[in-house]
């Protein structure tokens, strides 16, 4: 009994950092969106702006994990509850929104041929991003693999992916700001849609399911 009563007490603190981990991770993508869509629209980086308009959809899938975190901890979640299912819902729909919108952006900008007045921004940005990422993915990740906790290494694996995002943000404004090279923002404007577009369809193959296993094999 006393065993039991000690492994209780250790879950509830996971899972009290798991919640820790959920609200860090919303707050910094609301401030990351920000600063991102800020600067990627005042220094005409279309880069820069889908990435923070990406930030901005993540706050969405956040508060679907979050939930489902609040919901853990009162008792075991086998599957999605309505919140979370119209959470991810909304999150598809704002991905392909995404999607569409960098698509025609660079259509524009290769027709117009609009160039960023310097991509600064998005090299301090995606390099604080990828520490960031990499921190809350080993963290949830480890936190995840201690309770046994499939939704817990799912929403780990798909921080993954954007800490993967951070190195495109990261290579395409490198490559502008020392070579300036002609219509590099815009491939990584595509790059960020590409990413973009796979996230908007897993959340709806999650919404559709209702499980809460791990991402299925799109976040490996």
């Amino acid at each position: 009994m006393k065993l039991l009563t000690l492994s209780l007490h250790d879950d509830r603190k996971l899972l009290n950092l798991a919640m820790l981990l959920s609200i860090i991770t919303i707050v910094y993508n609301l401030a990351e969106g920000a600063l991102s869509t800020f600067f990627g629209a005042s220094d005409e980086t279309l880069a820069l702006f889908g990435f923070g308009a990406d930030s901005f959809v993540e706050v969405i899938s956040g508060t679907g994990i979050a939930h489902m975190i609040w919901r853990m901890k009162r008792s075991p979640v086998e599957k999605r509850d309505g919140f979370e299912i119209t959470a991810l819902r909304i999150t598809g729909f704002a991905f392909y929104l995404l999607t569409f919108g960098l698509i025609a952006g660079s259509a524009i900008v290769i027709l117009t041929g609009t160039k960023p007045e310097t991509t600064l921004a998005g090299i301090i940005i995606s390099g604080i991003s990828i520490i960031t990422m990499y921190f809350l993915y080993r963290t949830k990740l480890d936190v995840g693999n201690k309770l046994d906790s499939a939704p817990m290494v799912s929403d780990a694996k798909c921080t993954k992916t954007c800490f993967y995002l951070s190195f495109i943000l990261l290579g395409s404004s490198l490559l502008y700001e020392i070579f300036g090279i002609p219509l590099v923002d815009v491939l990584g404007s595509l790059g960020i849609a590409w990413y973009a577009f796979r996230e908007g369809r897993e959340a709806f193959e999650k919404a559709k399911n209702g499980k809460v296993t791990c991402c299925d094999d799109h976040c490996n």
